[in-house]
């Protein structure tokens, strides 16, 4: 057996291995962490991680939680002579998991045949119905130290170095070829479901190997959507990617949609119940004009694969800034160029304002007459600017079907739509509607930029249904900035989480400022419940 690995991997002893401790919620606390209480067999899950490894379970030393994330915790397993592994459980609130598991475990393997900086696997269940009683992965410790431990010490330089690497990095996943849309699964683990056969590292088609399999994002899967009898992939056709999200969400609404309060501000006149028939109808629309965003130019349309949440704590360097290790391929999914594009939110600039040019930022004029407080703010500014640029420079340089990508003609908007179109419906009925709007103001744009036959829009709207709607996006999007900035200022993440040693400080301010929007509407319910 190998000696140990680096200790980046920073166990807390003493911690409750089935309960949620990283953190707290300022609304639905007990809700929320008893969707993450996970009990299992403790003593079954050394025993197999051991075996794993081809250890008896007496030579594991230690079961430590090494950390818990939004779908998972994870503990590290240290054997008596050093050695380290990591094993992994998903939350009961974490769906689909079955899929979940499967998929990561395959992509992550498929992936590292070709060289790729990924964990190795050691052995994983998909399934529940096993001597630990959770579903579960073990992996190995990825080699070198977290990107996080260092970000905020890189100089300008360093940084645009591992940028440069990271897009290295993602130019070789953009250029695997793929078969269809999708997600990646071993053939053993989707008996009875449809597949389209992936060629190896060999690039043979070889029964039982590798295999694309329904789509694993997490929208398709949410609440009571995980019953429906819809198509969620493989895909053979862009449009087919297109229109499976805003499929499922009819068939739900048609079945169990319920008027509800919009979890989005909107203002004072439309805080009243939202029917879904409205928004039935906005996918509807959705489903007309669908065909027409797909790129005429077919390099656009390959199945490309991309990290799903690529930051700097899932990245890992050893001291020279290489990096050494990519991990948390949950999720992941395989789909057209055009709407896999788009900057990391990690690596985008903190206000959107990057120049058409790709001119190289620089520090405002008269920065050194600034107060400190304010210096620290244009810091930080540039910064985010800085990273944003080093992305787009080195994407171009590194990543040329990406680029092609990036600077597509209303590339943004056609995303915009698709992702719109399939997220669970919140009782939101204005952002999809008025991302149509916008898509029908510039349709001829559209249709001459695919040099297509000028076919007239299939679907138009009054000029009062145009004033109506956008004046409430506007203010709808201004609602949300405000919202993001309290809770910015507050350090309140998703579903009103913050550090457990801010709880009371933030609670209190809560109070105070009545912060609007962090409490739970009818229509954020059912995502807590799963």
């Amino acid at each position: 057996m190998k000696g140990p690995l680096s200790g980046h991997h920073e166990a807390v002893p003493g911690r409750d291995l089935f309960n949620y401790t990283s953190g707290r919620w300022i609304h639905d606390e007990h809700l929320r962490k008893s969707q993450r209480r996970r009990p299992f067999h403790v003593a079954e899950l050394k025993r197999l991680a051991a075996a794993a490894i081809n250890a008896p379970a007496t030579e594991v030393a230690s079961l430590q939680k090494l950390g818990e994330g939004g779908f998972n915790r994870t503990f590290l397993v240290t054997m008596r002579d050093g050695f380290q592994l990591v094993a992994r459980i998903p939350y009961p609130v974490t769906e689909p998991k079955y899929l979940l598991v499967a998929s990561e475990v395959a992509t992550i393997e498929y992936l590292r045949r070709r060289g790729f900086p990924v964990p190795r696997i050691y052995g994983y269940s998909a399934t529940a119905d096993n001597a630990v009683g959770t579903e579960y992965i073990f992996m190995e410790c990825a080699a070198g130290r977290r990107l996080t431990d260092r970000w905020f010490d890189l100089s300008e330089q360093e940084l645009a170095g591992v940028v440069e690497r990271i897009v290295a990095l993602e130019a070789r996943l953009f250029a695997l070829d793929f078969p269809a849309s999708g997600s990646l699964f071993f053939e053993r683990d989707l008996q009875c479901m449809e597949t389209v056969r992936v060629a190896d590292e060999a690039g043979a088609v070889r029964e039982g190997r590798f295999c694309m399999g329904p789509e694993v994002t997490r929208g398709l899967w949410l609440g009571k959507r995980r019953i429906l009898p819809v198509h969620r992939g493989p895909y053979t056709s862009p449009v087919d990617v297109l229109a499976a999200g805003a499929r499922k969400e009819i068939v739900y609404l048609e079945e169990y949609g319920q008027p509800v309060r919009a979890s989005k501000h909107l203002p004072a006149n439309r805080s009243y119940k939202q029917s879904p028939r409205d928004h039935i109808n906005n996918l509807t629309d959705y489903l007309q004009v669908a065909p027409y965003l797909i790129p005429s130019d077919t390099s656009l349309t390959r199945p490309t694969i991309r990290h799903p949440d690529l930051q700097p704590s899932n990245i890992f360097v050893n001291e020279d800034l290489e990096i050494t290790g990519l991990i948390d391929w949950q999720y992941s999914t395989i789909r057209p160029l055009f709407l896999q594009c788009g900057v990391p939110t990690n690596f985008q600039s903190a206000d959107g304002d990057i120049p058409s040019l790709l001119q190289e930022p620089r520090l405002p004029d008269g920065f050194d007459r600034l107060s400190e407080a304010d210096q620290r703010c244009e810091r930080e500014l540039f910064r985010s600017r800085w990273l944003h640029y080093c992305y787009l420079m080195a994407t171009a340089k590194l990543n040329p079907s990406h680029q092609a990508a990036l600077t597509g003609d209303l590339g943004v908007l056609r995303r915009r739509l698709c992702h719109q179109a399939a997220v669970p419906w919140d009782g939101d009925n204005v952002t999809l509607k008025a991302d149509l709007i916008q898509l029908t103001m510039n349709w001829d744009r559209l249709v001459r930029s695919e040099d297509a036959d000028a076919a007239a829009c299939p679907i138009a709207y009054s000029q009062d249904e145009v004033n109506e709607c956008l004046q409430l996006s506007t203010a709808q999007v201004e609602l949300d900035e405000q919202k993001r900035l309290s809770r910015e200022v507050l350090g309140v993440g998703s579903q009103g989480w913050v550090a457990a040693e801010r709880y009371d400080g933030v609670k209190a301010c809560e109070e105070v400022l009545k912060i609007d929007g962090l409490s739970v509407t009818d229509a954020s319910k059912e995502s807590i419940l799963g």
